[in-house]
């Protein structure tokens, strides 16, 4: 819909220019095209909403024969590498030197070692599918 208004502001705005020098002559032949713009402009701005509506999935009336399907979008893997690491970096105020990723008991871990200021190496265990330190 807006493309189409877009359009027709072009096309008048290109008219008057291209044909400025006729104005005189012009002049009654544009008020017309002018008239016919406007009512299909305002039909086309009517059928706007059906278009929209028609990309929505419908309501379902209960005791129809549909099946409602909710999809709920789960994170796969939980939390990623990357925020394990500031995750950790942030609690511990260490810089990770080494990363690893294991297979413990069919979940996903992340084994972090940490370097503290002061010089102590710390190693963190952290669930990828919840994010919970061990």
């Amino acid at each position: 819909m807006n493309e189409l208004s877009t359009l027709a502001v072009w096309a008048t705005f290109v008219a008057r220019i291209a044909f400025e020098s006729q104005r005189a002559k012009l002049a009654p032949v544009m008020r017309k095209i002018r008239q016919g713009l406007v009512p299909i402009a305002l039909v086309l701005v009517g059928f706007g909403p059906f278009s929209q509506a028609h990309s929505m999935p419908a309501p379902v009336v209960s005791g129809s024969n549909e099946e409602v399907v909710t999809v709920v979008e789960a994170p796969l893997d939980g939390i990623s590498l990357d925020e394990a690491v500031r995750k950790a970096e942030a609690q511990y105020r260490a810089r990770v030197v080494r990363t690893d990723v294991q297979d413990e008991d069919g979940r996903k871990v992340y084994v972090l070692k940490l370097l503290s200021e002061d010089g102590r190496v710390v190693t963190v265990r952290i669930d990828a599918a919840t994010g919970r330190m061990r």
